[in-house]
C-alpha cells in the first residue's frame, strides 16, 4: 500500500461514523424488507462529511494497470458519498468493465483512449468455428484476461476491510461485473448471435450452458476471497436482497417469447445457485418484464431507461408484485406518483 493510498484510507476511516451509517444501512434493509411505507425511498446521510485531505483523481486506465490506483478510485467514491451526505451504501468494486467474463475466453481486449474515461471492452468472434471451439473446451482458465487481477484486487479490498474496522464493517465489496448469461454470449459471439438464436438455437443454448457455467465457476472462486454477505448486498450503492446482480442488456433485443427461451431458464439457474438478487437492464423491456418478475429470487430491478418502456405495464409486473425499483429516475417516480400510480413503498430513487 503506498502512502497516498495510506492517507487517504486513514482519512475514510476516520470520518465513517458509525451511527449515520447503521442508520443508513437500516433504512436500506426495511426497505428491502417490505418496512417502508413511504412513497418514493430516497435515503440521506444527516450530514455533510468533507475530507480532510485532498483525494488525488484516478483515471479509469491508470486504475485498469495498478492495484493502489484503482483502491483509491473506488474508495474515493465512498469519500464523495459522505462528502455529499449522499444515500448511497457504501461500496467499492474490481472496476475492470463489463468484459471481465468474456475475456475468459480469449477474445481481444479493447481499451479505450485515457481522454474518453470510459470502462474497457472486448472484439467479438462473430465466427461460429470459434465458438463450437470454445463450448469444445469447456470452462476455460478463470485466471485469462482480467480473472486473476480481479481475484487480486478482491484480496487487496479483503485485507484493507481486515486493517480498518469501520471501513470493513460499512463498506460493501461488490461482486465484479460479470454481466449475465445472454450478455456474455452477445459480446463473446457477437450481434450474429441474434440470426444464430434463430438460425443455429441448438448451438447458441449450448454457449449459454457454458456462460453459465464460467459464472458459477468464477462467482464461487470470487466468494472464497470476498464472502457474501448473508442478509444482503450492495450494487452501484444501491442495496437488495439476495447475493448477484445480473445484467440482461441484451434482452432488449428479444421478444418474449425468446426471453422465455434463452434468458429466463439461464438467469433462474444462477439466482437459484447464489441465493437470488436483483437484475439490471437498459433500453425497453416492457415486451419481457413479465416473464422476468416471474423468476423465482429476483428481489428488485435496476432499469436505466424508464422513458422508453411502458412503465404501468412494469409497475403492474413489480411493485405490484413486490419487486422493488432501485434507482429509478425521479422524474419517471414522481409522474407515476401525479398520475395516481401507488407505487406500495417499492420504488427508490437517488
Amino acid at each position: 500500500m503506498n502512502d497516498t493510498l495510506k492517507r487517504c484510507l486513514d482519512d475514510l476511516e476516520a470520518r465513517i461514523d458509525p451511527q449515520e451509517e447503521d442508520a443508513i444501512l437500516q433504512a436500506w434493509r426495511d426497505f428491502s424488507e417490505n418496512r417502508f411505507h413511504g412513497d418514493i425511498f430516497s435515503p440521506q446521510r444527516s450530514r455533510p462529511n468533507p475530507p480532510e485531505i485532498e483525494w488525488p483523481h484516478v483515471s479509469i486506465n491508470t486504475a485498469l494497470g495498478d492495484f493502489d490506483p484503482m483502491a483509491l478510485q473506488q474508495f474515493g467514491g465512498c469519500s464523495q458519498t459522505l462528502a455529499d451526505a449522499g444515500g448511497a451504501v457504501l461500496n467499492v468494486r474490481c472496476n475492470y468493465g463489463s468484459s471481465i467474463a468474456p475475456l475468459l475466453f480469449g477474445v481481444e481486449v479493447f481499451v479505450m483512449e485515457e481522454e474518453l474515461e470510459t470502462l474497457p471492452t472486448s472484439r467479438p468472434l462473430n465466427d461460429k468455428a470459434a465458438i463450437r471451439r470454445l463450448i469444445d473446451a469447456g470452462v476455460p482458465d478463470l485466471s485469462t484476461g482480467y480473472g486473476a487481477r480481479v481475484m487480486e484486487m478482491g484480496a487487496r479490498y479483503a485485507a484493507i476491510a481486515r486493517q480498518y474496522p469501520k471501513i470493513g464493517k460499512y463498506v460493501f465489496i461488490y461482486h465484479p461485473d460479470m454481466q449475465g448469461p445472454m450478455d456474455i454470449c452477445e459480446v463473446v459471439w457477437g450481434s450474429t448471435i441474434f440470426y444464430a438464436a434463430l438460425d443455429e438455437p441448438a448451438l447458441v443454448k449450448d454457449l449459454l450452458e457454458l456462460a453459465v457455467a464460467t459464472y458459477t465457476a468464477f462467482l464461487r472462486e470470487w466468494e472464497q476471497v470476498v464472502p457474501f454477505r448473508p442478509e444482503g448486498n450492495s450494487h452501484w450503492g444501491l442495496y437488495h436482497r439476495g447475493k448477484i446482480m445480473l445484467r440482461d442488456d441484451s434482452a432488449m433485443n428479444f421478444s418474449k417469447r425468446m426471453f422465455e427461451e434463452f434468458i429466463g431458464p439461464y438467469d433462474q439457474r444462477l439466482l437459484d445457485e447464489f441465493g437470488g438478487g436483483a437484475i439490471h437492464f437498459c433500453g425497453k423491456g416492457d415486451h419481457y418484464i413479465p416473464a422476468m418478475a416471474g423468476l423465482r429470487g429476483l428481489h428488485a430491478i435496476n432499469l436505466s431507461q424508464p422513458h422508453l418502456n411502458d412503465m404501468e405495464k412494469v409497475y403492474h409486473h413489480t411493485v405490484d408484485k413486490g419487486i422493488k425499483l432501485l434507482n429509478l429516475t425521479r422524474e419517471a417516480a414522481e409522474a407515476a406518483l401525479l398520475a395516481g400510480r401507488d407505487l406500495r413503498g417499492q420504488v427508490h430513487c437517488a
